[in-house]
């Protein structure tokens, strides 16, 4: 099939192209002759590749923003996007902290060199483990219903110990560290308070057992405007706080920073042109379920963005807020890719053209957007790289279930894919290759291998990140 192949329209079967920006470290990998075929002969399977230098670029992004407008920020890691350890350091390595959700998140983090008062405690209906540690270490406690902040406030009064807030405006005091959680107006989100609880919780607090240091909220979606607005509506929160006697100096407005995947392009060919034939069995998800995989103002621009609209940053500033964000997503950007090897091949026809199907030494439960009745849009880029015809391909698991596809769309492979090749999909760290893998079938978990740089032929050395 010649490149007309490749237009959206509904008479060809093959997808237009998803091409995912690459870096530069990215590029150094797939031009090595034979750094990809030592580890995936060394490791014995698929496995995972994770770059922290880029979530120290990331990282470093992010804080340009808050310093070039002059607002007091902080950075907490949205910890479930990814189990790396190797990303936990570079967070304690470049002055970002984590926000964990359960046990096991937080001692990994403490376990990574980030200190207790660097740590913020989201999620809902906390177990009293996690409530105990955070309380012990002077972690951030974002308080999600008023049962919980009651049983923090036992565990305040009982561990009793001072500590300063993670570089935060105000002393020592003692008690344990929380945030209140706020429910956005209009929201059907189990999260959060309503706002007669929050003004209830504001009356309960006993200032010797909880140290209020603020609120936060979390927004479906990639909206600046309503990020920013919310923020602003909670500047008064702050002041009434503070007007009750608390030392509030914090204002957290979640995650949710986009991460631009592919050229705009890319992405307007593909909405344009998307229909069922472009995918194995006629199996096209659903037009709203997708990622949007190309962001126009993502990560540190969407930060910046939010600042500028109506001066919440000078609003913040004048108020002494700092503001606290929790990326995961957007602080994982192209700092890690997925890498499969081509157990076999076969050709099938659809709507009377042909079109390949691969099988791969994995499963799907390794790009997590697959199980979310959506489908992971970057193309996977075909090692060796040769030239060769265009040759549609869809990708299955090596499972024997049927669902267990990780690419239902036939994507436009550089060449006809074969036994051993490799198949790297790209910038997976953020939430795709760890959320929903298991040892089915027996198949052992899918290692991460860290690389590191080097000078010289081998331009990395790697090694297998710690366990989780």
């Amino acid at each position: 099939m010649g490149l007309t192949g490749l237009q959206p329209g509904r008479s060809t079967i093959t997808a237009a192209p998803m091409p995912a920006h690459r870096d530069e470290w990215e590029e150094r990998l797939l031009a090595h002759p034979t750094l990809l075929r030592d580890i995936a002969e060394s490791v014995g399977g698929q496995f995972h590749l994770m770059y922290p230098a880029r979530v120290a670029v990331n990282i470093k992004a992010f804080q340009q923003v808050f310093a070039g407008k002059g607002v007091v920020g902080a950075i907490y890691y949205g910890k479930k996007a990814n189990k790396s350890p190797a990303v936990v350091r570079a967070c304690a390595e470049n002055g970002a902290g984590v926000d964990v959700s359960s046990a096991g998140e937080f001692r990994a983090a403490l376990a990574g060199g980030v200190l207790g008062h660097d740590l913020m405690v989201t999620g809902p209906a906390k177990s009293q483990e996690l409530l105990s540690l955070a309380a012990r270490h002077r972690a951030l406690v974002a308080i999600d219903d008023l049962d919980e902040l009651a049983r923090l406030s036992a565990l305040g009064s009982a561990h009793g110990v001072l500590g300063s807030a993670h570089g935060v405006l105000g002393g020592a005091q003692g008690g344990a560290r929380a945030l209140l959680r706020v429910l956005p107006p209009g929201s059907t989100s189990r999260f959060g308070m309503t706002g007669d609880e929050l003004d209830l919780a504001l009356t309960l607090i006993d200032a010797d057992s909880i140290r209020l240091e603020g609120f936060s909220f979390h927004l479906r979606g990639y909206a600046v405007a309503d990020r920013a607005a919310l923020a602003s509506t909670l500047i008064a929160r702050c002041r009434e706080a503070r007007g009750l006697g608390h030392p509030v100096t914090t204002l957290s407005i979640g995650g949710g920073f986009g991460v631009d995947y592919v050229p705009a392009a890319a992405w307007d060919a593909f909405r344009d042109g998307v229909n069922p034939r472009w995918f194995h069995s006629d199996r096209a998800p659903q037009p709203d379920s997708y990622y949007p995989y190309h962001c126009p103002v993502p990560g540190p621009a969407m930060l910046a963005a939010i600042l500028d609209y109506e001066d919440l940053g000078d609003r913040l500033r004048a108020a002494g807020i700092r503001i606290a964000i929790e990326p995961g997503r957007a602080l994982l950007d192209r700092a890690g890719s997925t890498v499969f090897q081509v157990q076999g091949a076969k050709t099938r026809t659809a709507h009377g053209h042909p079109y390949r199907i691969l099988t791969v030494n994995g499963t799907s439960l390794s790009l997590s957007e697959q199980w979310f009745d959506s489908e992971y849009l970057p193309d996977p880029v075909l090692w060796p790289q040769r030239p060769g015809s265009v040759s549609p391909t869809c990708v299955g698991g090596s499972s024997c279930l049927e669902e267990d596809m990780l690419s239902w769309r036939r994507i436009p492979l550089p060449r006809p894919a074969v036994t051993d090749d490799l198949l790297i999909y790209p910038n997976t760290a953020g939430y795709q290759m760890d959320s929903n893998e298991s040892a089915f079938h027996d198949q052992p978990i899918p290692p991460k291998v860290v690389l590191h740089n080097v000078t010289g032929e081998r331009c990395f050395e790697w090694e297998l990140d710690s366990p989780n």
